[in-house]
């Protein structure tokens, strides 16, 4: 009789298949850091716009498939890489420890980022369809988890803010920051979805389509034209005496400055060499004194605003009753008359760490240089200023880099946006990541925009993003423009946050829906360990 061996049961069973792996780990590392290099050559002041998808479709490769705490790992790596060279000038003002911090703390925003990356992988590899939109959904969130964490946010550094130059620029006039900043991820998922295949084929093709027409087609856009009435408006670039935080020490040189540029050009104006222009902006803390309170500022500011014959708006820093707490604002100053006080912008978001001190007992028990910070009060309106010849909506430094706020005096009824700033404690790379920002910002709400600084760089941005009279660094100059008045509403202005939320919202969803897949994986991962030790 002839017996016939049976192998055991549980060896008939096919053993599960083995679960993807990620990219090996010094190749994920390399290309963290690649992917950090390449979106801080994106941003001004390189301006290498095209690197923004670069930087996302790197980012997402090193990322994907990866633990959740080697996502976050990928994250922080890319984040510091990004950073601490983007932020350096903060150094300048405040030292090596604030910036480290500052840097830090954004580098373990990405961390969370790369972490979302991570475990969004399953859903990645089922439909590799969704890498595009999950990565612009991801990088919106992210952004708008900076915008306001910790202590009131610090949109640095965003991908919108990359694209000064380029197509995507157009679309903030539908979407705003966040609509250009999905372009711009979305393009980058595509890239990586198109290098993850192994082949050319239809799906290879599409994605290298998508990627195409999300970096070149927003360039058939059509963007908002500004209204027909214009103004001519005069910058006054003062400049300081000395760069660096002593310039505070200079207060009344620097108001000098401001007065006699704005005298010279009333005398040009005089001989027929100029026009007469209807408003002039001065910058931040172009009047460090307080000329509410000092006569003598008081008298250089009128004799200014007389002999030139038109209202100025003039940056200063006004003092309280309580000596520790200040304000930062923009006064309307009118010939003849003096300060019109009923047009007064105080800056709404003031910086911590730098015009406030948040936790100042705590600060306290690690330096006691935190007393050196006074306290800046907050505004509590929108900086919508009536000046006669034109409605203006005005922002204070780093408020340009805000959505809200700059919405706000569009919807307040602003028919030009203009942007008080003083860069004399930073430097050129500061002052152009900024320009950036005011650029994006006239294409998002159609309106002629402006950036004066008591150093530079000034100058004025048309409703497509373009800049001109842009002014040098560390040099006094006047500039004089025609600015169109107004215009009509963009899509943008009317949707307001609803882009940004309705990505947070579907960005929720998605990872949420990842996870059964994530529990269909571990139980594969756990099948696929007992067959190995069998």
């Amino acid at each position: 009789m002839e017996l016939t061996l049976q192998p055991p049961a549980e060896s008939l069973v096919t053993a599960p298949a083995t679960p993807p792996r990620p990219l090996r780990l010094p190749v994920a590392v390399a290309l963290a850091v690649l992917a950090g290099a390449a979106l801080l050559l994106s941003l001004p002041p390189y301006g290498q716009w095209w690197l923004a998808p670069v930087g996302v479709a790197g980012f997402a490769a090193a990322a994907h498939r990866r633990r959740l705490r080697g996502g976050a790992g990928i994250g922080f790596i890319a984040g510091l890489v990004l950073f601490v060279p983007l932020l350096d000038w903060t150094r300048l003002a405040a030292g090596w420890l604030p910036w480290m911090l500052l840097s830090f703390a954004q580098a373990g925003i990405f961390a969370l980022l790369g972490l979302a990356s991570a475990w969004a992988s399953p859903l990645l590899d089922r439909r590799r369809w969704l890498w595009p939109p999950l990565a612009g959904l991801l990088w919106v969130s992210q952004e708008a988890l900076r915008d306001r964490a910790p202590f009131g946010g610090f949109p640095w550094g965003r991908l919108a803010f990359s694209q000064g130059d380029a197509p995507a620029l157009r679309l903030a006039a539908y979407g705003g920051a966040p609509l250009v900043t999905f372009a711009v991820a979305a393009a980058g998922g595509a890239l990586v979805a198109l290098a993850w295949r192994r082949s050319i084929s239809w799906p290879a093709a599409g994605f290298l389509v998508a990627a195409a027409a999300l970096i070149a087609g927003p360039a058939a856009v059509p963007v908002a034209h500004p209204g027909s009435t214009g103004k001519l408006v005069a910058i006054v670039q003062g400049n300081v005496p000395r760069l660096g935080l002593d310039f505070n020490e200079q207060r009344r040189a620097v108001l000098d400055n401001h007065v006699n540029a704005t005298i010279q050009l009333a005398a040009q104006v005089a001989d027929g060499k100029a026009r007469r222009p209807d408003l002039v902006v001065w910058p931040e803390n172009s009047s460090d004194i307080d000329p509410l309170r000092n006569p003598d500022a008081a008298q250089e500011i009128t004799a200014a605003a007389n002999d030139i014959g038109a209202p100025i708006l003039v940056g200063t820093v006004l003092r309280t009753d309580k000596p520790s707490d200040i304000q930062n604002a923009g006064i309307l100053w009118r010939p003849g008359t003096g300060p019109d006080l009923s047009q007064e912008y105080v800056k709404r978001h003031p910086v911590p760490f730098a015009e406030y001190m948040p936790l100042r007992p705590i600060a306290r028990l690690v330096t006691d240089k935190v007393d050196l910070v006074q306290n800046m009060l907050k505004g509590d309106h929108p900086g919508v200023i009536r000046t006669g010849p034109a409605v203006l909506g005005d922002v204070i430094c780093f408020e340009v880099a805000y959505d809200g706020i700059v919405r706000d005096t569009v919807t307040g009824g602003a028919q030009l946006l203009t942007v008080q700033t003083n860069n004399a404690t930073f430097d050129n790379a500061e002052a152009e990541q900024q320009l950036a920002m005011v650029r994006l910002r006239a294409v998002e709400h159609g309106r002629d925009s402006l950036m004066v600084s008591t150093v530079g760089v000034s100058g004025f941005v048309g409703t497509d993003g373009n800049v001109h009279g842009a002014t040098g660094f560390n040099t006094p100059a006047v500039v004089l423009r025609d600015m169109r008045l107004g215009g009509p509403t963009t899509l943008a202005t009317r949707l307001g946050q609803w882009p940004e939320w309705t990505g947070v919202a579907l960005t929720v969803v998605a990872l949420a829906g990842v996870l059964p897949l994530r529990r269909r994986r571990t139980t594969i991962d756990e099948a696929a360990r007992k067959a190995e030790e069998r």
